[in-house]
């Protein structure tokens, strides 16, 4: 690059332009004549010349070497030429030969060494020549800072001005050359300043991954190709990603001259704005189970990413809708109906969409959405058919909103996940003047992929769920009756996490004697098992009630029945059944005696609040849960006065991610104090206490809570 570099080379590089141009007191000498040889050794006036015979030793100096150089023409001729080598100079001169030897002319950059020992960069070239018994070189070693001042040339016309950002590094990191395109970066890399390196820092600026970098590249020559890097600027104003390469400058001997880096701004790239696409899709799609919020994420993500609008709409069997509206009559047959479950625009107020979410969507059998519906493929208009006679001529709405949008191109993708098409996604292009491509549809689809896939499974959850529901509903008691003696009240409130339905359930039991039994269970897991679970244990706690056992004696002979029932059930398609286990707390209150007996199975201890509103925790031994095959349990009496009022509960109302159970059974003791309300309000307040004080979040974990008041 001859013509590349600025007069910055001369400080950085150690050249030495303090020497004034004078001429040689010292005549050449050597075994040549300096008429014969040395009167054409006059250079061009920036070029040092002097002569090497075929072993590498110096025969002839001119007053130019001895300019640059600082050796007196006495000084080195009959000596190697090594010495202008430094360091281990005749290795480096047995080098040079050996690659350049037999050659007629050759030219490179190299660093060669001043007198007092400081570099200097030079264009060397050698040209051979032979005279009588010696043959050798005439070399010219031009410093690279005189090549800058030759302005003009083609070189450096294409290397000043290429969109390409290229920078020259010395040895100690300090930038000694860049080009017009690396001078534009320099608001996000401020170290792209002549003369500053970097070792040296700037506010903001973090350049130690670089610097390691390039310490490496120095050390071992491996060049690093094509790394992306992103780069803002220290106010915050500006950000780019760049391409970057780094390699190293070799001269002739084969030593380190400085580091050249080539950045490329790949910030608007489209290829790599897809990518980005279809990696945000694996973090923003299906964060939820939600049918309709991972529709909207879907949309949310292609615009303005990859089209100026679109629309996801689903099948209305996916959205599980109880009044799925009738098609409206018309001519000819009609595709299933969908419906609306996500848009997203470029423009503001949706102008392009003539349908608002959760409306039924009718779609005619000649529209692109039923081509891509019949085939299961996705259906494309590079340039949008809008010629008289097309599809839109039965949909003038549709029509309308074309014409007035201004859109151009079209893509309809199915959303297909095992096998099910579950409805479609409609990309559109107008602000965007540029017409989709197969590479766009590429992302298309791969988004539509992960939609649909993150579809299913919210599809599946919400569909157990469901079910579960409406087994637990169906399995729990619709009217609550305690007997003579005893008013009772509860709550359900199923889980609002992923987590699905749970087991929880209660009841009260009124026994033949006049006495009351209480029970609030929860049974471990989720899902439709743990509700068919809960529903067995259910019958089996009445069943055992019903013969007058105690609430100990309820507790053991339950696990028992648990532990039994999963040996008989053995294996089922080769897998083992997995014991699916319960903690609860059962009591029975006899009104005559006022007496309350009870018992629990690793479950927390109920709240016992007095007529005077005092409340507080029973102390109850907790058990072993039912299902582990132990059967011990022990029983607490309690005198209950008139009016009183006990609470059991399962521990989704006491325990949250951020309150143990401790601090959860506290919270609910003070809840529960002054409770001398009705019942069904007491329920509630309760329960909007103990959960409705988080901002109204969703349950964490099924909740159940029945309080039984004795009769004054």
């Amino acid at each position: 690059m001859r013509n590349a570099f600025p007069r910055t080379w001369k400080a950085t590089w150690g050249a030495r332009p303090d020497l004034a141009a004078r001429p040689s007191r010292e005549p050449a000498v050597g075994g040549l004549s300096g008429n014969d040889m040395m009167g054409d050794m006059v250079g061009d006036g920036s070029s040092a010349v002097y002569m090497i015979d075929a072993e590498g030793v110096i025969i002839g100096w001119s007053p130019s070497a001895e300019e640059l150089f600082g050796y007196r023409a006495a000084e080195v001729v009959h000596r190697p030429s090594g010495l202008l080598l430094g360091g281990d100079g005749e290795a480096g001169m047995r080098a040079w030969l050996s690659a350049y030897g037999d050659d007629d002319s050759w030219a490179g950059i190299t660093e060669l060494r001043h007198r007092d020992g400081s570099p200097i960069a030079v264009r060397h070239e050698g040209d051979r020549f032979s005279g009588g018994a010696r043959e050798g070189w005439v070399m010219r070693a031009t410093p690279l800072c005189d090549l800058a001042e030759l302005r003009g040339s083609l070189l450096e016309s294409l290397v000043g001005h290429i969109p390409v950002a290229m920078a020259v590094w010395n040895l100690d990191l300090r930038l000694v050359w860049l080009n017009k395109a690396a001078e534009r970066l320099r608001n996000v890399f401020p170290h792209y300043e002549l003369g500053r390196s970097l070792d040296e820092p700037l506010p903001g600026v973090d350049v130690e991954v670089p610097r390691r970098a390039m310490r490496r590249l120095l050390a071992d020559g491996t060049p690093q190709l094509d790394r992306e890097t992103r780069w803002k600027a220290p106010d915050g104003s500006e950000a780019r990603t760049l391409s970057t390469s780094v390699y190293r400058l070799d001269g002739l001997n084969g030593r380190p001259l400085g580091i050249c880096t080539m950045a490329i701004d790949i910030s608007s790239s489209v290829a790599r704005d897809q990518l980005a696409v279809i990696r945000e899709a694996s973090i923003r799609v299906g964060t939820t189970l939600d049918i309709r919020k991972t529709a909207q994420e879907m949309a949310d993500l292609a615009v303005p990413a990859l089209a100026d609008f679109i629309t996801v709409d689903l099948a209305e069997s996916v959205l599980l809708d109880e009044d799925a509206q009738q098609r409206p009559q018309g001519d000819g047959p009609r595709v299933p109906v969908f419906r609306r479950a996500g848009v997203a625009s470029g423009r503001d107020g949706l102008p392009e969409s003539v349908h608002a979410v959760g409306e039924p969507i009718f779609v005619g059998e000649d529209s692109p959405v039923a081509r891509a519906l019949a085939t299961g493929r996705p259906h494309c208009e590079w340039v949008l058919d809008k010629s008289p006679g097309n599809w839109l001529a039965g949909d003038r709405r549709r029509a309308r909103v074309v014409m007035d949008t201004g859109m151009h191109s079209l893509m309809v993708v199915p959303l297909r996940a095992r096998g099910e098409t579950l409805g479609t996604t409609l990309l559109a292009r107008h602000d965007n003047p540029v017409s989709f491509t197969p590479d766009d549809l590429v992302v298309a689809e791969e988004l539509a992929t992960r939609a649909a896939l993150s579809l299913d499974n919210a599809l599946r959850y919400t569909r157990e769920r469901t079910t579960a529901l409406a087994l637990q509903r169906d399995l729990l008691p619709r009217n609550l009756r305690g007997g003579k003696g005893v008013e009772v009240a509860s709550r359900y409130l199923p889980s609002g996490t992923r987590g699905g339905v749970g087991g929880d359930w209660y009841d009260a039991i009124p026994l033949e004697d006049g006495r009351t039994a209480v029970v609030v269970g929860d049974v471990s897991g989720h899902g439709i098992n743990a509700a068919a679970a809960m529903g067995r244990m259910r019958t089996a706690i009445r069943a055992l009630a019903s013969v007058g056992m105690s609430p100990e004696e309820v507790l053991a002979h339950l696990d028992d029945h648990v532990v039994r029932q999963a040996q008989e059930n053995g294996v089922v398609d080769g897998l083992p059944i997995t014991v699916i286990g319960a903690t609860c707390v059962y009591a029975v209150y006899d009104p005559v005696t006022r007496r309350c007996v009870m018992a629990a199975a690793g479950h927390p201890p109920p709240v016992l609040v007095d007529p005077s509103g005092e409340a507080r925790l029973v102390d109850l031994p907790s058990g072993t849960p039912v299902g582990l095959g132990f059967g011990a349990y022990q029983a607490v009496e309690l005198d209950l006065a008139p009016g009183s009022t006990l609470a059991l509960y399962t521990d989704g109302l006491i325990e949250t991610r951020e309150r143990d159970l401790d601090a959860g059974m506290e919270r609910l003791r003070t809840v529960l104090e002054g409770c001398s309300r009705p019942l069904e309000s007491a329920c509630a307040e309760v329960v909007e206490g103990m959960v409705g004080m988080g901002g109204g979040r969703p349950a964490e974990d099924d909740i159940a809570l029945l309080l039984a008041r004795t009769h004054a």
